[in-house]
């Protein structure tokens, strides 16, 4: 017929012949049929296009405009309604071709507008014109989802390695402290926890569980005489062992993620006391960050209940009357009310990440 079609793809496209008059529906059918097209869908209907819409999902509409129940221009408000990325485009095919009808019709969403009666190859090469727009449209809609799609899993692979780093930062610094590890996972979970019940938002609360582990990193700098001295530590000796909120700040401060910054503001403020009588500055109240003040409560109840080589574990009981004793002056009293608030939270924590040896033990 003359038409030269640059893709076969677009034969198989699925196009909506959309009129009320029976005669119109055929002729356009046998118009496209003629040239190749094999995928038409005839609606006489005006109220039915939706329904198709969603089982069929056309690649182009010719619609009418005048017709019973709904017009032209009520289809495409319902078109526009429906907020598809991959709207296809619509011709109008009206007998109405005067200016008014065709500036409303193209302020409606039309693509295009063919007065009827249409000339017939001017319609194929619209219809063509269209629909290889429409093909351009979808190839690039479906390279921005795939590329999309793939900075998503490269970017979640990212976060796992750098989450597989802390970890292991956090584990190498409970290590040389004589301790399984498990520490740090009942304490980076407390803080959650603790976090969730003071107001944090999901995310927020993912953050402090990852960021959490590394609140002892700087211990890595700390000399074996001294981390891993049996007895008490002299004043000199004490000195240097405060260092290790310093050293892990410096270890964590290059970093530019929000996890790194956390971790960071963790590792350097975990021993302020809200009183202003903690190291290394003296901060009091909440000029201490707020996720220092949480893993505070976390880091000291894990510590007094669980075993050191410098002391055995506390009593589970003495450690919480610890807590509540100290709101005020070494916690923050607002995140001790939720610790005591949420002790069956706590403790199942705790008994789901026992140490070893006191797995098999009922903690009272």
């Amino acid at each position: 017929m003359g038409i030269a079609m640059r893709d076969e793809r677009l034969f198989q496209s699925r196009i909506f012949i959309v009129d009320d008059e029976p005669v119109n529906l055929k002729l356009v059918d046998c118009l496209l049929t003629s040239v190749g097209y094999t995928r038409l869908t005839k609606i006489g209907d005006s109220r039915d296009v939706l329904e198709h819409y969603r089982t069929q999902r056309p690649d182009l509409i010719l619609l009418d405009l005048d017709m019973p129940h709904l017009d032209g221009y009520q289809v495409l408000a319902q078109l526009t309604a429906l907020d598809d990325p991959l709207l296809p485009p619509v011709v109008i095919l009206s007998a109405y071709g005067d200016r008014d009808h065709l500036l409303k019709a193209l302020t409606a969403g039309a693509r295009d507008f063919v007065s009827k009666p249409f000339d017939r190859t001017e319609l194929l090469m619209r219809v063509r014109n269209l629909l290889d727009a429409q093909w351009g449209h979808r190839m690039l809609y479906d390279q921005k989802t795939a590329l999309g799609d793939l900075v998503k899993i490269r970017t979640e692979a990212l976060y796992q390695t750098r989450l597989q780093v802390v970890h292991s930062l956090g584990r190498a610094a409970e290590y040389r402290d004589n301790e399984t590890g498990l520490h740090i996972v009942r304490m980076s979970k407390y803080s959650a926890l603790l976090a969730r019940c003071v107001g944090w938002n999901a995310s927020d609360c993912e953050l402090m569980l990852n960021a959490s582990p590394m609140h002892d990193i700087g211990k890595i700098g700390i000399p074996d005489a001294i981390l891993l001295k049996p007895g008490k530590f002299d004043p000199e000796e004490w000195k240097i062992m405060q260092t290790h909120v310093t050293i892990g700040a410096h270890i964590l401060h290059t970093g530019d993620s929000d996890l790194l910054r956390m971790a960071h503001a963790i590792a350097l403020n975990h021993h302020e006391k809200w009183d202003g009588t903690g190291y290394p500055n003296g901060l009091a109240g909440t000029a201490i960050p707020q996720a220092a003040r949480i893993a505070a409560v976390a880091d000291v109840f894990d510590a007094l209940t669980s075993e050191r080589p410098y002391k055995k574990a506390w009593p589970v009981a003495d450690a919480k009357r610890y807590i509540e004793e100290n709101s005020g002056s070494h916690f923050d009293p607002e995140v001790v009310l939720q610790f005591m608030a949420h002790q069956d939270e706590i403790m199942d924590i705790r008994n789901q990440h026992l140490e070893p040896e006191n797995a098999q033990e009922h903690t009272k």
